[in-house]
């Protein structure tokens, strides 16, 4: 397995956006400048007043497909 590290803001308002429909993917750069496209329902679990903030770290297995995401700082 392979993990990626990475840093979001998202505010509140624009999470419901992308929560609703209107975009359902959010796209990060990992810290060594790759891209993911990660499903918004993912970061669900992370959401507060103030949207979602912080570093993150991705699992994904063999197949390149989604494992964990967890809040690291």
């Amino acid at each position: 397995m392979k993990s990626y590290t990475f840093s979001v803001y998202i505010s509140y308002q624009s999470y419901l956006n992308h929560y609703s429909g209107a975009a359902s993917t959010v796209v990060v750069v990992t810290d060594n400048g790759l891209k993911l496209q990660l499903p918004a329902s993912r970061f669900r679990p992370f959401l507060s007043q103030l949207g979602v903030k912080g570093r993150f770290r991705i699992t994904v297995n063999n197949q390149n497909r989604l494992d964990t995401l967890e809040l690291i700082g």
